[in-house]
């Protein structure tokens, strides 16, 4: 059986895309390979049954540190995000490799799912809730990804006695707290997100982490896109995106890649990542394409999804 230690060091969502290459690689090469990784979110992989400790001096295991070159591709083959390390992964280690799964790969301990989620436990004294989860942050090197602040508002406004938000997010990001959400931002570490993640009825926010959590989970998730990311780079299956590919100048014919709507100030090279068309006046900053998905299109949707949960 070949040894493999998988290194990667980005973000919890690109991490959480990286099992789905784990799962293939198994699924295709059963008893084969016997894999262990390196990557800045361990919580991910708890209770796995595709990992085996490898200690890192293993004379026989193969290092291999994973990215996601075809990203470059994106916007002009049909290939989503999470190909992205399955197909890096296949070629380095020289064989063929596709994706067999639709979704990341997430694993509850039989403990786990006995224990009731954090806002039973922290908020509702116990009774329990059915809720949704919503990102509102940005992170401050990609705030093209923001949604104006009023929009989500006039969602938890619109919805309220209806649908029990709760906004989740790291502390250390740009969070607006939305009057008749509860707030978890910063309250929840990465195995409690998961759990809440699998606790809830679905998710709203950009191209993000909990995006990958609910579709990991199988959940709704209604995808903020506009058009800097191209829509069939970022869907899953069981998910909404809205997106704005086609319908403005800049992004008529592909995705932007944009990364942020003004300048920061910070001497990042992301500065040199504008927003062509940013819209100012708001609460923060947005680009034109997420201003252009506009509330009643998100309350539309989750009308759906109300109608058949029960």
């Amino acid at each position: 059986m070949k040894k493999l230690i998988l290194r990667a060091n980005l973000c919890p969502g690109d991490i959480l895309t990286m099992t789905a290459a784990v799962e293939s690689l198994h699924l295709t090469y059963p008893g084969q390979y016997a894999t262990d990784v390196r990557t800045t979110v361990p919580e991910i992989w708890q209770h796995n049954p595709r990992i085996t400790p490898i200690p890192d001096d293993d004379p026989d295991a193969q290092k291999i540190d994973l990215h996601y070159p075809s990203i470059n591709r994106s916007n002009q083959e049909h290939i989503p995000f999470l190909a992205g390390y399955t197909e890096d992964l296949g070629r380095n280690i020289d064989r063929p490799l596709t994706l067999k799964v639709n979704r990341p790969c997430l694993y509850l301990s039989d403990d786990e799912k006995t224990w009731i989620d954090q806002v039973r436990h922290h908020v509702t004294g116990g009774r329990k809730v059915p809720f949704w989860l919503v990102n509102a942050g940005i992170k401050s090197d990609y705030t093209a990804k923001a949604w104006p602040v009023e929009f989500y508002q006039e969602i938890v406004t619109r919805t309220l006695g209806r649908v029990q938000w709760v906004q989740v997010g790291a502390k250390e990001h740009e969070h607006p707290q939305l009057k008749g959400a509860i707030n978890l931002v910063g309250k929840t570490d990465h195995r409690q997100l998961i759990r809440l993640a699998w606790h809830a009825r679905g998710g709203l926010g950009p191209v993000t982490y909990l995006q990958h959590l609910c579709a990991a989970w199988e959940k709704p998730y209604i995808c903020l896109a506009g058009g800097r990311e191209p829509a069939t780079w970022v869907h899953y299956p069981l998910q909404h995106t809205l997106h704005t590919i086609g319908m403005l100048p800049c992004c008529k014919t592909s995705a932007c890649w944009k990364s942020r709507v003004v300048p920061a100030g910070d001497d990042s090279k992301k500065d040199h990542s504008l927003c062509q068309w940013p819209v100012l006046g708001i609460e923060r900053p947005v680009a034109r394409c997420m201003a252009a998905i506009k509330p009643d299109e998100v309350l539309a949707l989750l009308e759906r999804y109300l109608c058949h949960q029960s």
